[in-house]
Formats: structure tokens, C-alpha cells, sequence
């Protein structure tokens, strides 16, 4: 079974949470690099300190300072059997970074989650969150109370980018950085697609396939 993964895809593609499940299962970390990013600036590492100043400084943190990090982070004994990385890289700049510090050990897959824009604008418009970070939807996970959170009572708000126009802009960006990023791996033999629309199980047992068949 691959154990070295990558799980690409659009906003509100459930990258994340097929990641994290598919991590638990296979018994490998799941790496997202914003959480990654925020753990190493918190515990002021080397490069948790190199990332903060170019933050302070009104700056983007770096390709190669982000890969660096990611690197060293599967290098750690927890990462030996291999590791799931979701969201990243975002683009081919980043992705030819990562490759060429992987070297000989490389990625075994590439996961592509495929949704429909309509179906990812109704995901994300309808989400609800509270303040200690519950995330609730209108339709497909509602609360039982409307407007407050079942575990701690809190307000549900929606975030400021959870709207429409916010949405198709970050769609826009996504198809326009992901066409060739995509491409790179193809040409590596390593992409598959996957349809990811409708239930969560439904898509996770297409991406488990997906695994034990490659």
C-alpha cells in the first residue's frame, strides 16, 4: 500500500478531513502545513523563527522556507512508515521546491478531489462556526438549537469569507495554479482523480480504492 500521499484540492474539497481519516487508518501523521507552519513559529524553532520574521515583516513566508520545514518535519520517526499532506503544494513553483528536496524518496500518490464550483459554494455558504472552532452546517450538519452551538452554546457565526464572491474568487484561483500543478505530477505517473462529490463516506471509500489498488 502507498503510504507517502498528497491530497490536492479545491476549497471545502474535504481535504482535510479524508486526510486525517486515511492517516488514522494507515497509522502515519497527517501534515497540514498552516498547522505545521503555526507549531514551528509557537515553539520558536530555527525555521519557526525565520518564519515569524518575514510575518512580522508584512512579508509571504517562503517556498523553500515552508518546504524546509515540511522536510524536516517527515524526517522525524513518527513520519518513517510514510505521511499524508494536505493542501500542499498549491502550485508548480512549490511543487518542483518539494520534489527537489524529496530527492530519490519522492511521493507514491498524488490524490486529486474533483467537486463541482456549485457544489463548493453551497458547502461553504452554508457553514457555520462558533468561537472555540465547532464548525456546523445548515443543511448537512445543522445544530440542534439554529444559531447555537450544541457543545458549548455559543452564537454561530459565518466567517467573513465563507461568502459567495469570496468563494468563486478562491475556486478562480485554485483551477488557475492547480492546471499545471496537476500536469507535473501526471507526467510523474502518480495522479488520480477522484470524484468527490456527495457523502464523505462515499468519497472516502473511492479514495481508500484508490490507495490499496495503486
Amino acid at each position: 500500500m502507498k503510504s507517502r500521499l498528497l491530497i490536492l484540492g479545491p476549497p471545502a474539497g474535504g481535504k482535510g478531513t479524508h486526510a486525517e481519516r486515511l492517516a488514522a487508518e494507515l497509522g502515519v501523521p497527517h501534515i497540514a502545513t498552516g498547522d505545521m507552519l503555526r507549531k514551528e513559529v509557537s515553539e520558536g524553532s530555527d525555521l519557526g523563527v525565520q518564519a515569524k520574521a518575514a510575518m512580522d515583516g508584512g512579508e509571504l513566508v517562503s517556498d523553500e522556507l515552508v518546504v524546509a520545514m515540511l522536510v524536516e518535519r517527515l524526517e522525524r520517526e513518527d513520519a518513517s512508515e510514510g505521511w499524508i499532506i494536505d493542501g500542499f503544494p498549491r502550485d508548480l513553483e512549490q511543487a518542483q521546491v518539494l520534489n527537489a528536496e524529496l530527492g530519490g524518496r519522492g511521493v507514491d500518490l498524488v490524490i486529486a478531489l474533483e467537486v463541482e464550483r456549485a457544489d463548493i459554494i453551497e458547502r461553504i455558504v452554508g457553514r457555520r462556526v462558533c468561537p472555540r472552532g465547532h464548525v456546523y452546517h445548515l443543511t448537512h450538519n445543522p445544530p440542534e438549537t439554529p444559531g447555537v452551538c450544541d457543545i458549548d452554546g455559543e452564537a454561530l457565526v459565518q466567517r467573513d469569507d465563507d461568502t459567495e464572491e469570496v468563494i468563486v474568487h478562491r475556486i478562480e484561483v485554485y483551477h488557475d495554479e492547480s492546471g499545471a500543478l496537476l500536469d507535473f505530477y501526471d507526467s510523474k505517473g502518480v495522479l488520480r482523480k477522484v470524484d468527490a462529490s456527495g457523502p464523505p463516506d462515499d468519497t472516502y471509500a473511492r479514495i481508500h480504492a484508490m490507495v490499496n489498488s495503486s
